[in-house]
């Protein structure tokens, strides 16, 4: 009796200090490191570069507790973020960073309707340089006009230069505090040949939540013989992916029988919807890689031989739009295709032109691009990473960088940027206007089509025209960031999800 007493007694301790080691090895972090220990949860798992961030290791901690220990050295969430990246533009300026694409928001909401093309916005898309290499005073000059935004129904166009913020001289330390406000007065300038000077004239612009539909352009030019579709798309939005089929679809209907992609503004998006985009330029099989994708070592060495194939992004001739009906690609079946640049296409943009290429020929008519070839993918507060059982307690949510992607010939070495066949400057000393026969970008397009030569005015001001030293854009100060990204973590691959 006393031996069977003394074996129940055994077993009962056992089972308590098993039951004891298991709940040691899983404490739940505390209410105040809630945020800190999502962070560095999710960039262990999915990050990129997890492997070369010390900090990230799998075996940089012995418990839980020496982990929380850590996270409690950071009072703001974001001084986790950015100690936790892998040499970030914040820390690694003037080309030494890594990581210059990963960021974090302390409000998921935001960050939703900003990857859709939502901002606060008056409609004026503008870009700011320097008036002159060396100078702190700052120029900025409108690109183009959002439709049905406040900026549509003022006096500003296109080519119109701004040198002043409510009677203030932009400066490169000022020009963020002054374009913060959801009221303001851009005071307009003429550039007389030599510099930018105040022409007395103003704007007054007040921001509102603005959807910008990304089809700011889709027509047919009539050349000779010629029928061209012109395309300007300003931003690879999922939800507009039906429409710009519709677009497709009409140009195909009138006749068009080349394409003039005008991705000179366009800063990136969605990989579905470029691959999309792709097979509406080609009608190429659906076996044929469009793109493939590769994420850090540890969610690499996790995946089935399938797994890996389902990486691959592939040509579609179908898609389910966003009431969930089957839509028919309405392509063009195009072997060549023109495409307009500059360093502010980016991105999903960049991955339209690298991943045509092993298929047709693709004509680059403009700048070097932005040079951005991985991707992110919303990452939440949840036990898979996901928007499903998302943490109440807070909004935080991250979008690091989690892939890198090629073409299907695993091209994607572009971080430089990728160069055009036929170099020109979108100086806006030289602006046209959008979609005109005249403007100096797509003038050119039109001559390489049709073989018309550009006029003597257009070859002049070609070779006169210089870039002014870059300092921001409205698109990332709206938070409409060079993106390339995935409508949600692919959760195939998140095995190692403890």
């Amino acid at each position: 009796m006393k031996t069977t007493l003394k074996s129940i007694l055994i077993i009962f301790f056992l089972v308590f200090a098993l039951q004891s080691c298991e709940d040691n090895d899983d404490v739940e972090a505390p209410a105040s490191l809630q945020v800190n220990d999502f962070i560095w949860r999710g960039l262990n798992e999915v990050y990129l570069w997890q492997g070369d961030v010390p900090n990230l290791a799998d075996d940089r901690f012995g418990s839980d507790e020496a982990r929380y220990s850590f996270l409690s050295g950071y009072s703001k969430p974001e001084d986790l973020f950015e100690d936790l990246l892998n040499k970030p533009e914040s820390k690694y300026p003037n080309g030494n960073a890594v990581d210059r694409f990963s960021w974090i928001v302390d409000d998921y909401t935001v960050l939703e309707q900003q990857l859709n093309g939502i901002s606060k916005n008056n409609g004026v898309d503008f870009q700011l340089t320097r008036v002159a290499a060396g100078s702190n005073d700052v120029v900025g000059y409108v690109r183009y006009i959002i439709p049905n935004s406040d900026a549509s129904t003022k006096a500003i166009k296109r080519g119109d230069f701004f040198t002043s913020i409510n009677g203030t001289k932009i400066t490169v330390s000022n020009y963020q505090s002054l374009l913060s406000s959801d009221n303001y007065t851009l005071n307009l300038a003429d550039y007389n040949g030599n510099t930018f000077v105040l022409n007395g004239k103003s704007v007054a612009l007040t921001k509102t939540t603005l959807e910008e539909n990304p089809i700011l352009i889709s027509k047919v030019i009539t050349v000779g013989t010629y029928k061209i579709g012109y395309l300007m798309y300003n931003g690879f939005y999922s939800e507009y992916d039906t429409k710009l089929n519709e677009a497709f679809a009409a140009l195909k209907n009138q006749g068009a029988k080349d394409l003039v992609l005008d991705l000179r503004y366009n800063g990136g998006g969605s990989v579905t919807s470029a691959t999309r985009l792709a097979s509406m330029i080609t009608g190429i099989s659906t076996d044929k890689v469009f793109s493939k994708r590769e994420y850090n070592f540890k969610q690499m060495a996790a995946l089935s031989a399938d797994e890996l194939k389902g990486l691959n992004e592939m040509f579609v001739t179908k898609f389910k739009d966003n009431n969930n009906t089957e839509i028919t690609v309405s392509s063009l079946n195009l072997t060549k295709v023109y495409i307009l640049t500059t360093g502010g296409t980016a991105s999903a943009s960049e991955l339209i032109i690298n991943g045509l290429k092993p298929y047709i020929s693709v004509i680059q008519i403009g700048e070097t691009t932005y040079g951005k070839n991985v991707g992110s993918f919303t990452v939440y507060d949840s036990p898979n990473l996901n928007k499903r059982e998302v943490n109440p307690n807070h909004k935080y949510a991250m979008q690091p960088i989690v892939f890198k992607i090629t073409n299907s010939v695993g091209f994607g070495d572009y971080t430089q940027g990728l160069e055009s066949t036929y170099p020109i400057v979108d100086n806006p000393k030289t602006y046209g206007i959008l979609g005109d026969t005249k403007e100096p970008l797509l003038e050119l397009a039109i001559s390489k089509i049709t073989g018309i030569p550009i006029s003597t005015t257009a070859k002049k001001d070609q070779k006169e025209e210089v870039s002014l030293p870059y300092v921001n854009d409205s698109k990332k100060m709206n938070g409409l960031r060079n993106e390339m990204y995935l409508q949600k973590a692919p959760q195939e691959f998140l095995k190692t999800l403890r």
